[in-house]
């Protein structure tokens, strides 16, 4: 630390906090302790009575913390995302660029924190963001920080391709085959439909079909091939996924021509959940989700956890449905404040 005019301050460090006061109207910090005093300051602070500052002066081969969180930034940001405005305090935060569902290298974030010096913290990933969303933030630790630890950071970071990304969804062209004697027969008024219809909508998609089908394999699969015929290139059916005799179904899916079914996901509400893929036109592959009946009830299930992963273009199979046990237990929160909790974030 040495003490210089505010006239030759330019391009030092403060080493302490300049406080501003305003007779009857407030008390408080103008200038904090390790900003770096540019030329715009200098009017400024002789408007505050400082003719000569404390400064401290930057080892060689270190860099200003709001110079290297910077180039932490830069490194840690993948598609999707990008900084948000300039260094506060040392900090810079990440937001969305586009909405999507959020991706984070937990495994490289690790190692990047490890280092020491750095750190990045970011919110639950696997989960759909709005654009402007802030994802994460960044800084360097100590007001000074060594340049060969943030090119060592940055490189971890770089090399994993950035750290935290936001997948785009696609506006997909929603088919509805609603499964159930009662509903089909006109028994009871359907409720899931709606749901469905809202849930898609909120996501910029275009529910194209819509229709019931009784309890009987060969009635759903015509649906939800009838579905495909009119442009669906995504399918939701409902109900029909439990073990009673009426519950066909995966049958029906089966019949309709899935290539792949996988029933059962470790999340509550929505375990008997199953997903499939269809064939579709010119070799293309349609996604099929089966919910359950608890997306009639439940304001939050796993149909809101998988659908923006599959519309951001993620194949979800047995790997994906297993990963969802930790923090797939909804804890029926009131109110409800999905997602931003831990639900269905793996």
């Amino acid at each position: 630390m040495k003490t210089v005019s505010v006239m030759e301050a330019v391009g030092h460090v403060l080493a302490h906090d300049i406080t501003e006061i305003k007779p009857g109207v407030c008390k408080g910090r103008a200038f904090r302790k390790g900003h770096m005093v540019r030329p715009e300051d200098v009017e400024r602070l002789r408007d505050l009575g400082k003719e000569n500052l404390f400064v401290l002066e930057i080892p060689a081969g270190h860099l200003h913390e709001d110079d290297a969180v910077h180039i932490l930034a830069e490194a840690l940001h993948g598609p999707g995302v990008e900084p948000a405005g300039e260094p506060r305090e040392g900090k810079i935060n990440l937001k969305a660029s586009w909405p999507g569902v959020l991706r984070v290298d937990r495994e490289t974030l690790y190692r990047f924190n490890l280092l020491g010096d750095v750190m990045c913290a970011t919110i639950a990933g696997d989960r759909y963001v709005p654009a402007g969303k802030v994802v994460a933030g960044t800084r360097a630790v100590p007001l000074t920080i060594a340049k060969t630890r943030v090119k060592e950071a940055a490189a971890v970071a770089r090399e994993a391709g950035g750290i935290v990304r936001v997948n785009p969804v696609r506006e997909a062209r929603i088919g509805v085959v609603i499964t159930g004697n009662e509903v089909h027969s006109g028994r009871i008024q359907d409720a899931f439909g709606p749901i469905v219809r809202e849930k898609a909508e909120a996501l910029s998609c275009e529910i194209v079909s819509s229709a019931t089908a009784p309890d009987d394999a060969d009635a759903i699969a015509g649906e939800i091939r009838s579905a495909i015929d009119r442009g669906a290139d995504l399918l939701v059916t409902s109900g029909g996924m439990s073990v009673d005799p009426d519950d066909v179904t995966r049958e029906g899916i089966r019949r309709a021509g899935a290539r792949e079914i996988v029933h059962g996901a470790a999340i509550l509400p929505g375990s008997v959940f199953a997903i499939a893929y269809l064939p579709g036109p010119d070799g293309t592959e349609i996604p099929l989700l089966g919910i359950p009946a608890c997306g009639i009830y439940h304001k939050v299930t796993v149909f809101d956890v998988i659908l923006p992963r599959v519309l951001a273009g993620e194949r979800i199979g047995r790997e994906q449905l297993a990963a969802l046990g930790h923090g797939g237990l909804c804890e029926d929160c009131h109110p409800c404040i999905f997602p931003a909790c831990p639900y269905g974030k793996g």
